[in-house]
């Protein structure tokens, strides 16, 4: 996309005043990290990591077994990684979208899309249980098309969602825009059901508050450095204590690995978000949005984006950004190059909101595998179990992720374990150097088809031959 100088000049204006931090980290009543651990303990169930998925695993075997100890073990702070640097997307979907199920697991997908409703009601039961107090709201989303053949698109992606009883409804552009006015849409397609929205971080500090209730020992600034096998318990050993636990569960996701046999699954993908200033009334006035709806256009490279609680639009998306040898690091999250056109495309959808400013900006890493949502598995005779690879889908799927590792690490025969989603593994990712190239190949193929009306080349079509169609 080009960008000429006047635009340029207005989407830096846009980013005079920016904090690079995330919007959702960014209030006072933060709550004060833990203490780490200190001594060496024992437990039932050590949890290695903190977010949506650590903090499920703790509070669902914790009420499964309330005689367990539950030791939870989080390097940072909650909600300092993926878990606060999303956009609140609370999803059904386990299969991330409707169509990626399809595609790989056709025969058990009404299954999964009935475990998926399940899912989120219990997300918000849990909510309402220990009186979260985090913006939980079942919006609805809706999809937008920007280009002439998406609109073609979304049309067929209707058709295979009505074929599965899901309750959609294909707009066309003025319906579209009637729920949130730009002239950039050209259809649109709601589903009112299977999307809630939230603060990220502050369910992320209930659900810790809700564990520490029922009796899990949480300790942050706790980064593990080993697991050690030893006859029937692993000990799982920090920079300042351990603890000595008959089963371990792992919840890193895109941070590296303990188990190197995961280095091949996964990869970090970098997303890059920004907040707007609160909106005033006028501003409200001229694109409407009454509805709150979550909002995501239907291109290869797509933004996101939503209302917040207090009136603010967040906007996110688009770039995918991966760094050679699959690097993960802080100074990724604080790049602020990406800025800038996510400022001009903001601006090119919403022209009625010229001279608005943007408050925070930040970049988080999604834990990307092949078939684009999670998988599980053991190790360590058992001992051991894991869930990774939501790839960016994971804050309403890391509750039915944190389920099924439990049954897995306790040997339980249930319908979830009897997955084929689940008894699979994606297709690993080549070494370095095929790695980046075959990602950078990828992202410039889904420019090209983003350009040229949808059609994929022989390099995209070759991947989607072997299992791996890839979207941004």
């Amino acid at each position: 996309m080009h960008f000429s100088s006047e635009s340029t000049a207005r989407s830096q204006a846009a980013l005079a005043g920016l904090r690079v931090q995330p919007y959702w980290l960014d209030t006072p009543d933060r709550p004060d990290p833990t203490p780490p651990l200190t001594d060496d303990v024992e437990a039932d169930l050590v949890v290695v990591g903190a977010g949506f998925t650590g903090l499920w695993t703790a509070l669902l075997a914790k009420r499964e077994d309330p005689s367990s100890t539950v030791v939870v073990l989080e390097g940072g702070r909650v909600a300092e990684g993926a878990t606060g640097r999303n956009g609140g997307f609370v999803a059904a979907s386990l299969t991330h979208g409707l169509a990626n199920g399809a595609e790989r697991f056709e025969d058990e997908l009404p299954d999964l899309l009935r475990m998926g409703q399940e899912n989120l009601d219990a997300i918000e039961q849990t909510i309402e249980e220990f009186g979260i107090e985090c913006g939980f709201v079942r919006a609805g989303e809706m999809d937008v098309a920007v280009a002439e053949h998406q609109v073609e698109e979304l049309k067929a992606m209707a058709e295979l969602a009505q074929s599965y009883g899901q309750e959609v409804e294909l707009l066309d552009a003025a319906g579209a825009r009637a729920l949130v006015d730009s002239s950039s849409y050209l259809a649109g397609l709601v589903d009112r059901r299977s999307v809630a929205l939230v603060d990220p971080a502050r369910l992320a500090w209930g659900l810790a508050e809700a564990c520490r209730s029922v009796g899990v020992h949480l300790y942050e600034g706790s980064p593990v450095t080993d697991l050690l096998d030893e006859d029937d318990d692993v000990l799982v050993v920090t920079r300042s204590g351990s603890v000595r636990a008959a089963r371990v569960a792992l919840a890193t996701n895109a941070y590296p690995p303990l188990l190197k046999r995961l280095k091949h699954y996964i990869v970090p993908v970098y997303d890059y978000v920004l907040v707007t200033e609160p909106l005033t009334a006028d501003q409200w006035a001229a694109i409407g949005w009454d509805g709150r709806e979550g909002v995501s256009d239907a291109g290869n490279q797509f933004h996101y984006y939503r209302v917040t609680p207090d009136g603010r639009i967040l906007w996110g998306g688009y770039d995918a950004v991966h760094h050679y040898g699959s690097t993960f690091a802080r100074e990724h999250e604080h790049d602020t190059s990406y800025f800038g056109h996510l400022a001009e495309h903001f601006l090119q959808t919403f022209p009625a909101l010229e001279g608005i400013s943007f408050t925070h900006g930040w970049g988080g890493a999604i834990d990307t595998c092949s078939r684009f949502s999670a998988f599980w598995g053991t190790a360590m005779g058992g001992k051991v179990g894991y869930v990774l690879g939501f790839t960016g889908l994971g804050v309403g799927a890391a509750r039915f992720g944190a389920q099924t590792m439990l049954d897995l690490l306790n040997g339980r025969d249930t319908e979830r374990t009897r997955l084929e989603m689940v008894r699979s593994k994606p297709i690993p990712f080549p070494p370095e150097p095929l790695r980046s190239a075959g990602i950078a190949v990828t992202t410039k193929s889904l420019a090209h088809a983003d350009r040229h009306g949808g059609r994929r080349n022989l390099w995209l079509r070759t991947l989607d031959s072997l299992g791996m169609g890839f979207d941004s």
